[in-house]
């Protein structure tokens, strides 16, 4: 790798003067200036960008941390976050946790190494808050401010469950499921509080029997629908955690020859790019995806550029229920 020591090695000059000419600082004639970018261009220099944010303060990246890049959720927050960070210069470092804590603790030692400016993140697990307390300014997707020490941004999952379940029973559904991923996610945990609060309104009892997590995974609705199913008095519909959860629960329908929306009715959540699809057009919680990003990379340029008066801001957007082919009646 060429270093600006080189150049000035072969031009015979000194270090400081082929930095001042490379960094546009004054002091040297142009014509000198004009010799050391040549010199550069021609020995393929490539400017230290870690370096460079050291003296500049800034290295004009960040990073955005996610749980599962399988998961069609996640791709539309990134578009929007590198949408927003591409029309100001910046470059973003996408990191893939798999909901794995270890992998995000790494991730994030990693991108401090690297001085990024700040982070995005939507944690691998809400279990152990201590880990955000950083120096690095961040932003929390569909997380609690532990402490109050981060802005965030979310959706109103608790609404969003609410809607889902409130559909489901103005369907005309009895016995209604929820199947979650993470029992301890934070999203999911207000997703829940959501079809408890409308189960109780419309005076349909809570059942324990009926109400299960695993992962967010296809796989995972398939297994615990399978199980339900079997029960003695099993759920006629479900709202469930997320849409990969709920495509799962399809898929088992489909598998056993149960008729959707007739017999059995599905709620998922999120509104990922599968579900308009013309073979599966599923009921669901809408939200904002990209708009999501593009706003959390907003909030996180505004703290990185006022990082002497630090601030923490709370944004809540509006679900929306879309309906679609799997639950009663549009």
């Amino acid at each position: 790798m060429v270093t600006i020591k080189d150049i000035a090695k072969k031009l015979g000059i000194s270090y400081t003067t082929v930095s001042r000419a490379l960094n546009g600082k004054p002091g040297v004639s142009q014509e000198t200036v004009e010799k050391v970018l040549k010199e550069a261009r021609k020995m393929g220099y490539q400017p230290n960008a870690i370096a460079r944010g050291l003296v500049k303060k800034y290295t004009n990246t960040i990073g955005l941390v996610i749980a599962d890049i399988t998961n069609p959720y996640y791709p539309s927050i990134a578009r929007g976050v590198e949408d927003a960070a591409r029309k100001i210069g910046y470059n973003v470092f996408l990191c893939n946790t798999n909901y794995n804590k270890e992998n995000e603790q790494s991730y994030l030692k990693t991108l401090q190494e690297q001085r990024v400016d700040g982070i995005i993140i939507n944690p691998a697990k809400d279990d152990s808050p201590n880990v955000y307390d950083l120096q690095t300014p961040m932003v929390l997707i569909n997380s609690p401010s532990y402490g109050g020490n981060n802005s965030t941004i979310e959706v109103d999952n608790k609404r969003g469950g609410f809607l889902a379940t409130e559909h489901l029973i103005k369907s005309g559904y009895k016995r209604i499921a929820f199947i979650g991923g993470d029992i301890a996610s934070y999203s999911n945990g207000r997703r829940f509080e959501g079809y408890k609060e409308a189960l109780k309104e419309y005076n349909y009892p809570v059942d324990e029997s009926i109400i299960a997590y695993g992962s967010f995974k296809t796989k995972s609705g398939y297994a615990i629908i399978e199980r339900l199913l079997k029960l003695e008095n099993p759920p006629d519909a479900v709202f469930a955690g997320n849409d990969v959860i709920a495509l799962g629960i399809l898929h088992y329908a489909q598998d056993k020859g149960i008729k959707v929306p007739e017999d059995f009715g599905v709620v998922g959540f999120d509104n990922v790019g599968f579900s308009e699809l013309p073979q599966i057009q599923l009921t669901t919680i809408d939200q904002p995806k990209y708009y999501i990003g593009k706003l959390a990379f907003e909030i996180l340029m505004e703290e990185i550029r006022n990082k002497e008066e630090r601030f923490v801001k709370k944004i809540v957007l509006e679900p929306e229920l879309v309906i679609r082919k799997t639950t009663r009646g549009k």
